[in-house]
C-alpha cells in the first residue's frame, strides 16, 4: 500500500457510561431512572452472570483491551470515535428518555488512552443529563485537548468541523451530525442561543445539499472530509432507500467518507463512485453484555475500521477491519470462527450494494470487490 495514503481509524458507538463507568477506577453516581434498573451496577452483574466476575476496579485501558494494540499496529493518521455518553457529574436526567449514559469526568483517562483525534458528539445520549451536562462534557474534552464535533454551545459551534492536520499539508475535516431516526429529540438541536447538537431532521435531498454546502465552504484542496452521522434504528440489517440516497448525495457534494453509526451491530458497506459509505459501524464499547433478546445479531462482535484514502482525490484505496469480541466489558481479538461469521454476514447484507469482504490470514477483514458507479 502506498506510503502517502491517509489512514483513518473509525469505530461505532463508544459508550463509556453507566455499567462501564462503574468498573473503572473512579465510578460516578450509579443512580439510574430506568423503568427496570435503578443502579448502573446491575449492568455489571448481568455481564458477570454471563462471562464471569470482573475484578473491580479495572485499569483505564480495560474496556479497550486488544483494540489498543490493533490501533498501534495500524498506526492510523486520524482516529475518530462516536462518543455516545455525557461526561458529567450532573444529575439532571433528561425527561422522557428511557436510558441515560454518563461517565464520571474523573474517568476521562479511559477515553484519552485510545488517543482519539476527534470525538463525534451528535448522538442521542450526549444530552442525557441536560445542557449543563453537555457543557461540562465539552469543557472536560477541551481541558484534555480532545477535539469534539457535532455539539456545541450554539449552532455555529455544533456545525463546525473538527480539523486534524495530516502529513503533506493536508487536513481531515470531521463533520458530525445526527438524524431523528437515531432517537435524537428535535429539542436537542443547537440554535443561535442554545447549546445542543447538529441535528438533521430527515435524510432528504435538501438536507444533504445543506450539509454538502458547509463541507464545500470549509474544504481546501488536499483536504479529506468525513461525515460522521448518527442515524437509523438500533437493530436490523436493512438500510432505507432514503438513507442510501442521502449518503450518496453527500459524496457527490464533496464528502469523502460517510461514517455511519447508531446500530448495535455492523450494517452494510458500500463504495459509491470510489468513495466509502459505512452505513453502520455497530457498537464498539458498551455495557450490553448479558442483555438478551437480540442474540441472532451477535452484538458481542465488534469491528474497528481502518480506511486508507488517496490524499489527492479522497477516494478509497483500501479498507481493513479488525474483528473484536466483547467479554467482561473488554475487547478481545475475535476468534477465526467469529471472524468468519462476521465475514459471512457482511457479504450477505452488502451483496446488493456491490461489496465483498475477505478474511485474511492475519485475521483482518478486507474489502474486496467494489462498486465503481
Amino acid at each position: 500500500m502506498r506510503a502517502d495514503l491517509v489512514t483513518l481509524a473509525l469505530c461505532g458507538d463508544v459508550m463509556l457510561g453507566r455499567g462501564v463507568d462503574q468498573i473503572l477506577p473512579r465510578p460516578g453516581d450509579p443512580a439510574l431512572h430506568e423503568r427496570y434498573v435503578r443502579d448502573a451496577r446491575a449492568y455489571v452483574e448481568l455481564a458477570e452472570a454471563v462471562n464471569g466476575r470482573i475484578s473491580r476496579p479495572v485499569d483505564f485501558s480495560w474496556p479497550w483491551g486488544d483494540a489498543l494494540e490493533a490501533l498501534d499496529e495500524a498506526a492510523p493518521d486520524v482516529r475518530v470515535v462516536n462518543l455516545e455518553t455525557s461526561i458529567t457529574r450532573s444529575d439532571e436526567f433528561a425527561p422522557w428518555k428511557a436510558v441515560h449514559y454518563r461517565m464520571n469526568p474523573d474517568n476521562l483517562p479511559c477515553l484519552a488512552l485510545a488517543r482519539p483525534d476527534v470525538c463525534a458528539l451528535a448522538n442521542n445520549h450526549v444530552l442525557d443529563f441536560g445542557r449543563r451536562g453537555l457543557e461540562e462534557t465539552l469543557d472536560v474534552l477541551a481541558g484534555a485537548g480532545l477535539r469534539a464535533a457535532g455539539a456545541g454551545r450554539d449552532a455555529s459551534q455544533a456545525r463546525r468541523p473538527a480539523v486534524v492536520a495530516v502529513g503533506g499539508g493536508g487536513r481531515v475535516l470531521v463533520f458530525s451530525f445526527g438524524t431523528a431516526s437515531s432517537g435524537i429529540p428535535p429539542g436537542w438541536a443547537a440554535a443561535r442561543d442554545r447549546a445542543g447538537v447538529d441535528f438533521v431532521p430527515e435524510p432528504s435531498d435538501a438536507h444533504a445539499a445543506e450539509v454538502a454546502d458547509r463541507v464545500r465552504q470549509a474544504k481546501r484542496p488536499g483536504d479529506i472530509a468525513v461525515a460522521s452521522v448518527h442515524w437509523g434504528s438500533n437493530w436490523g440489517y436493512g438500510v432505507s432507500r432514503d438513507q442510501i440516497r442521502f449518503a450518496r448525495a453527500l459524496l457527490d457534494g464533496g464528502v469523502d467518507v460517510v461514517h455511519g453509526h447508531s446500530s448495535h451491530h455492523p450494517r452494510p458497506i458500500e463504495v459509491y463512485r470510489g468513495r466509502l459509505i459505512l452505513h453502520g459501524c455497530g457498537d464498539f464499547i458498551d455495557d450490553y453484555e448479558g442483555i438478551t433478546g437480540y442474540e441472532d445479531y451477535r452484538d458481542d462482535l465488534r469491528l474497528l475500521y481502518f480506511v486508507s484514502l488517496d490524499p489527492d482525490s479522497g477516494k478509497l484505496a483500501g479498507l481493513r477491519m479488525a474483528p473484536m469480541r466483547a467479554r467482561q466489558m473488554r475487547l478481545h481479538r475475535a476468534s477465526r470462527e467469529d471472524s468468519e461469521w462476521l465475514q459471512a454476514v457482511l457479504n450477505r447484507i452488502g451483496r446488493h450494494l456491490g461489496s465483498r469482504v475477505d478474511l485474511e490470514a492475519d485475521g483482518m477483514l478486507t474489502l474486496g470487490g467494489r462498486d465503481a458507479r
